[in-house]
């Protein structure tokens, strides 16, 4: 068997992370970027999250395939190149290996480290599809490396299920759209296909965010401790209580951490004081319309897109040709 290849483009710089967890806790409404959620403990409590009986993304979406991949498989590339984008344990990406019959398969995620075991097994049930593991933080854009082949040579089918286009706001999701639209190449057959959560009811959305049994809240207040490790700051997570919120206006989720009294927050070079109730921004999720996605796609560079709903137009699967 031929070992599945692993290359780690991004490496961390600990003064700049630093510098940019400090400039947002001194910034006048006070904020971190939602990558800072996923640490060891922080990703272990996100699968717990996607088990809840208040999260439908996760089991809506796997619904919608398992119902529509027949069809979706008469859209999609056959013998393409897979591009997984934040591919984790790959999951989510085998279940495409049957029908499509990618020639290879590229996972993309910010360590390869987090690859390794999950690319391993795949290489060793599914021989005859190459396999690569890269290494890379694509939250600012997407650029592949050349391990992963020309873009010009085959189809690339580039995969981006979960609704994560969700964390970033509109201009910054058409700007990462782009990019993802250059990546896809010009080869005939290319394209996209991704996963978005839709507009619904305010109190079930509120409700997949601040679930009954808390695990969302410890994945939220678990960031505290990330952010002491990586900015040396001081942190109780005993000061901080979840808050979840709808913004109807602006069709988004909010997570934020809000002080429950006044807290003084020190690091070596300096401290910021929070009043009580002031809050801390860890994350936005924006839903969309089916339409108003697929014209965002379309501004993107993206040809018509095909859409599939679960029957109460909860969550979308998209396919985007080039």
């Amino acid at each position: 068997m031929t070992a599945p290849q692993l290359i780690q483009i991004h490496h961390d710089n600990p003064a700049a992370v630093r510098m940019e967890l400090l400039h947002g806790l001194l910034a006048p409404q006070a904020h971190t970027s939602p990558k800072y959620l996923y640490d060891a403990l922080g990703s272990r409590l996100f699968e717990a999250i996607t088990e809840l009986p208040e999260y439908y993304p996760t089991r809506t979406e796997a619904a919608i395939y398992s119902a529509c991949l027949p069809e979706m498989a008469l859209h999609l590339p056959q013998g393409a190149t897979l591009i997984d984008l934040g591919a984790g344990n790959c999951a989510k990406a085998e279940r495409l290996f049957e029908p499509l019959a990618p020639r290879r398969y590229v996972a993309v995620d910010i360590s390869v480290d987090f690859l390794r075991a999950a690319l391993t097994r795949l290489q060793r049930e599914h021989p005859r599809i190459a396999m690569l593991g890269v290494g890379t933080d694509f939250s600012s854009g997407l650029a592949l490396p050349p391990e992963a082949g020309r873009a010009e040579e085959a189809a690339r089918l580039l995969f981006y299920p979960g609704s994560s286009i969700g964390n970033f706001m509109p201009h910054a999701a058409l700007t990462f759209l782009r990019s993802v639209h250059a990546a896809c190449g010009s080869a005939p057959g290319s394209g996209l296909l991704i996963g978005v959560d839709l507009i619904k009811d305010t109190v079930e959305l509120q409700a997949a965010y601040d679930d009954a049994l808390g695990v969302t809240a410890a994945f939220n207040k678990n960031l505290l401790l990330h952010v002491n490790r990586l900015a040396g700051t001081d942190f109780h997570v005993a000061d901080w209580q979840h808050v979840a919120l709808y913004d109807t206006a602006h069709h988004r989720i909010e997570m934020h951490l809000e002080a429950t009294h006044p807290v003084r927050v020190s690091w070596p070079e300096g401290t910021r004081t929070f009043t009580a109730g002031e809050r801390i921004h860890t994350e936005n999720s924006y839903k969309w319309t089916p339409v108003g996605f697929t014209t965002l796609l379309q501004e993107a560079g993206f040809r018509s897109p095909t859409v599939w709903t679960d029957p109460a137009a909860r969550f979308a699967v998209v396919w985007a040709p080039v």
